[in-house]
């Protein structure tokens, strides 16, 4: 019988006792054999099932009961393929059966604060992270119920790179900004389980440690490229930093945040009314 510690031990490729009493079934084994999908069945989603997905993504937890996500079903060719020529590099995003925008949205509780006649008076900082962790939340749902149905996903951050553009293109209103986008279809193919980092790493007992980093990061490194080593191809930037005879997730990381990226998205929150302070 395969078991939830079975599960673990796949995503991790570390020893795990932990649900090796219980089968691999139910809630926890969809979300430990969660993939990415980039290729996609040629078969749409019948769109009963996309408002169920939906309806179970916006049951997603809710800072303050504030509920400031709004999603944006991209379906008119003309924007959806706007958006897909931003990224010319990830075709999936035209390609896939359905597409949509999850969007922080700090426009709709000023409305209602301004329709019951108050202040509202969090203009500042959280105002901006509340709306980011409410679409981070219904994002994350939205792909954990596609996932449990069969479905596949990929989220798309990098629509960030465009804020600008895709405002544009889906018509976002001040205080509304994208956070990302997501595809959506049935699996063309199976997939792989991509390998976390270790909870030596990322669990803390009572205080924050990291005195073992460099060592488990280089095991992680290892383990990682066991699993699935990273295609020379797509080693980055290679005629500045060079080939090194060992190429691993944290040198192809920190190759990845050495270059800035998307250095204007505070200009551009500000300009859509968030004040950050």
């Amino acid at each position: 019988m395969t078991t939830l510690a079975d599960l673990i031990r796949d995503r991790f490729g570390l020893p795990s006792g932990a649900g090796d009493d219980l089968p691999a079934d139910g809630a926890l084994a969809g979300i430990l054999r969660h993939r990415t999908h980039r290729r996609y069945a040629d078969k749409p989603v019948d769109e009963r099932l996309i408002e169920l997905l939906l309806a179970a993504a916006f049951s997603a937890p809710s800072k303050s009961d504030l509920q400031q996500c709004s999603v944006i079903r991209v379906s008119d060719p003309a924007r959806w393929q706007a958006l897909a020529a931003l990224l010319p590099d990830m075709p999936w995003v035209g390609l896939a059966p359905a597409f949509f925008v999850f969007c922080g949205d700090g426009r709709r509780i000023r409305r209602v604060s301004a329709m019951r006649g108050r202040e509202f008076a969090n203009d500042h900082l959280d105002g901006f992270l509340n709306p980011a962790a409410d679409a981070a939340m219904v994002l994350t749902t939205f792909m954990i119920a596609a996932e449990s149905v069969g479905l596949g996903c990929c989220a798309i951050s990098v629509l960030r790179n465009h804020a600008e553009r895709v405002a544009e293109i889906v018509e976002l209103p001040e205080a509304v900004f994208p956070f990302a986008g997501c595809c959506l279809g049935w699996p063309a193919q199976a997939g792989y389980v991509s390998l976390r980092l270790p909870p030596a790493v990322t669990v803390h007992a009572d205080r924050y440690e990291d005195g073992r980093l460099e060592a488990e990061i280089d095991a992680y490194d290892r383990r990682r490229d066991q699993r699935f080593r990273i295609p020379q191809a797509q080693h980055k930037y290679v005629e500045e930093f060079g080939e090194p005879a060992f190429y691993g997730w944290s040198e192809d990381k920190a190759r990845q945040t050495a270059k800035p990226e998307r250095a204007g998205f505070g200009d551009f929150l500000r300009r859509r009314g968030f004040t950050l302070r």
